[in-house]
């Protein structure tokens, strides 16, 4: 049998550049052996909480507000202030709603805002929530300056304010470059989010250990559905609870995962609240459904989905 050259030359050569393609071979979900939650679920539901540390010196990475002149103002105190709301006042909402429920979230959380918020660490610490990677500070990862060195430097400020190191990440805005699954492998990570391709988890290829994938949502997400999309309040209630009944569906089967994901600022505010509460209300009621976290996923898939390439 010959070899494909260009397969061999993947994951050895440094001067190419490793496509999407590379990384994870097709594969249809419909002719995988199936999966099977533990305790008889059918449905793993993980929430993602990210929480950001915006820089009021340079540019906001996001606004809800325009300047009545244009240009970009500094400081953008309006926009800084929207967002600070939600580590403030919004996060603690959340940590209300998830005790009351007794859902484990998921923090995905810039290094630089362990130090900037230590109320919400210790909070998430007490619960044991899990920690993930988020970035060092919240911008897209091709413009940092030394992506391992940001990777290296968020693992170790999560391991130094938790106890323990992250097994996870998710870059800021799903951002990565063509190195970042390499990196993150090689700085110990297990597993990252940011490949939005599927309802079970994958793995991708690096020039190491292969690295797992744990399905997040780009649209159950309220970035997408509240700041792009500029949807009313009641959308997250809508759109979670219909992705949810199609995946319940799909599960029959087969194991699948849900993510929700959220942001203080945003989902945390007062008018929008109710309708993630509701979410969450409907998909825990319903039998086979079991919260889990990233690092549970991962090692449940490790421990019974099919083994790494």
């Amino acid at each position: 049998m010959t070899r494909s050259p260009k397969k061999s030359a993947t994951l050895k050569s440094p001067r190419r550049r490793m496509l999407p393609s590379d990384r994870i071979a097709y594969s249809a979900i419909n002719e995988r052996p199936p999966l099977k939650l533990p305790d008889g679920a059918r449905l793993a539901v993980w929430v993602i909480v990210n929480i950001e540390e915006w820089d009021p010196t340079e540019p906001m990475p996001r606004t809800v507000l325009t300047p009545p002149a244009g240009g970009s103002p500094m400081p953008d105190v309006p926009n800084w202030a929207w967002h600070e709301y939600g580590n403030r006042v919004g996060f603690w909402r959340f940590v209300a709603l998830f005790d009351e429920l007794a859902i484990p979230a998921v923090l995905a959380i810039n290094g630089s805002a362990l130090a900037a918020y230590p109320p919400i660490v210790r909070a998430a610490v007490e619960r044991e929530w899990e920690f993930i990677g988020h970035g060092f500070t919240q911008r897209n990862m091709q413009r940092v300056k030394n992506e391992r060195a940001d990777i290296r430097r968020t693992r170790e400020a999560i391991q130094q304010a938790t106890g323990v190191p992250p097994r996870g990440w998710l870059g800021p805005g799903l951002t990565e470059t063509w190195e970042t699954p390499d990196v993150l492998v090689e700085e110990g990570y297990d597993y990252v989010a940011d490949w939005v391709l599927d309802d079970q988890p994958v793995w991708l290829k690096t020039r190491g250990k292969p690295l797992l994938n744990v399905p997040y949502t780009q649209e159950c997400n309220d970035v997408a559905m509240m700041l792009i999309q500029h949807h009313a309040a009641s959308e997250y209630y809508d759109r979670a609870i219909d992705q949810f009944e199609q995946l319940y569906a799909d599960s029959a089967n087969s194991a699948r995962v849900m993510a929700l994901s959220v942001h203080p600022y945003i989902m945390g505010v007062p008018h929008r609240l109710k309708y993630l509460r509701r979410a969450l209300e409907v998909i825990g009621g319903k039998t086979g459904v079991k919260f889990m976290t990233g690092g549970q996923i991962a090692d449940w898939f490790i421990g019974h989905g099919p083994k790494a390439p």
